[in-house]
């Protein structure tokens, strides 16, 4: 059974410019399909453009022509408004740093952005308990930031992009500031979270660990897309 496409691309191009206010093309025409409840990877040189196509996917940039299409919504033919509706609603981030709320514990920054989205707290509280669970957390859930390891820091924000059921996560290095044995312990998390929640992971990393993980993996080179 073929699997469904949640997300695709169609001619993405993105300049910037340089210290000379000349625009350089960082993406060059690139078109490509994320397929439902897989691993898709995308890797490629520092400066390759992985993280602006990440920003792309996840509605946090807008291209300067071509679509991104979130089944067969276009979303930069939305407002910025319904844009960032869109966003919390069908979208989840995980970046390199946790971001975490120092001042609150791990159940509870997994419930804030439930909360924040409407949901009562008995109910924020218990989804932020299993999610903690399903990140081998749930001895940690009381526990705030600074008692945690660099490691069990960043599997409660991966937890927390799955707070309110996105339907895909977005992950940019989320390893990258950890060790080989941390960075396996999140790697197997997501893999186990997309096999319970069946949810969609995009995720920008140089670990060839996780590369491995991949149920697809995408290179960009010269601003190109290699499969």
């Amino acid at each position: 059974m073929d699997s469904l496409i949640i997300l695709k691309t169609e001619n993405l191009i993105k300049r910037y410019k340089n210290n000379q206010k000349l625009k350089l093309e960082v993406l060059k025409s690139i078109s490509l399909e994320i397929e439902e409840n897989k691993i898709s990877v995308i890797v490629g040189a520092s400066g390759a453009g992985k993280s602006t196509l990440l920003h792309l996917l996840g509605g946090l940039d807008r291209p300067d022509s071509g679509s991104v299409y979130f089944h067969d919504q276009d979303i930069f033919k939305l407002s910025d408004e319904k844009l960032t509706k869109f966003r919390n609603i069908n979208i989840g981030f995980v970046f390199q740093f946790h971001h975490l709320l120092p001042e609150f514990t791990a159940v509870e920054n997994v419930a804030i952005p439930q909360m924040i989205f409407g949901t009562p707290l008995n109910k924020s509280t218990k989804r932020a308990l299993e999610l903690l669970d399903a990140v081998g957390l749930a001895d940690r859930a009381q526990h705030k930031p600074a008692e945690l390891s660099g490691g069990e820091q960043q599997r409660v924000a991966v937890a927390r992009a799955l707070a309110n059921n996105p339907s895909i996560i977005f992950a940019d290095e989320p390893t990258g500031n950890l060790d080989s044995a941390n960075s396996e312990i999140i790697h197997q998390s997501i893999v186990d979270l997309r096999n319970k929640f069946g949810k969609t992971f995009v995720i920008v990393t140089h670990n060839q660990g996780l590369v491995k993980l991949a149920d697809k993996v995408f290179e960009i080179k010269d601003g190109n897309i290699l499969q």
